[in-house]
């Protein structure tokens, strides 16, 4: 079976437990893959943060982070075949109801949003 999308979400979240995400990226937009895949369906990014508080989102770090997190949503997509767009959040509470899914706008026409 082969992911047809992408899950965010935020490292606050009580089903990251070491094991919950394939790969995480930190504040500082470093990208750490987990050593096993956690869901054939979809790949599951988490972003450092806690994106249920507003100064999270407002953090002079994410722009990095989130820049990251585009080119990897788009690299991911474009190895297995899926709209970039795709992308869901883990839960109606994670990652969180600041994560500025705007800024998630992806194109592959332009190279990063």
């Amino acid at each position: 079976m082969r992911p047809t999308g992408i899950t965010i979400h935020h490292s606050v979240c009580s089903a990251i437990n070491g094991k919950g995400y394939d790969f995480y990226i930190t504040r500082r937009g470093t990208i750490i893959p987990a050593s096993e895949a956690t869901d054939p369906a979809m790949i599951h990014i988490c972003v450092e943060g806690d994106f249920s508080r507003p100064e999270e989102a407002m953090s002079g770090l994410m722009e990095e982070q989130f820049f990251v997190l585009q080119k990897l949503v788009l690299r991911l997509a474009e190895t297995f075949g899926f709209d970039p767009n795709h992308s869901l959040s883990h839960s109606d509470v994670c990652p969180g109801s600041f994560f500025p899914w705007s800024e998630l706008v992806i194109s592959p026409k332009d190279g990063y949003h």
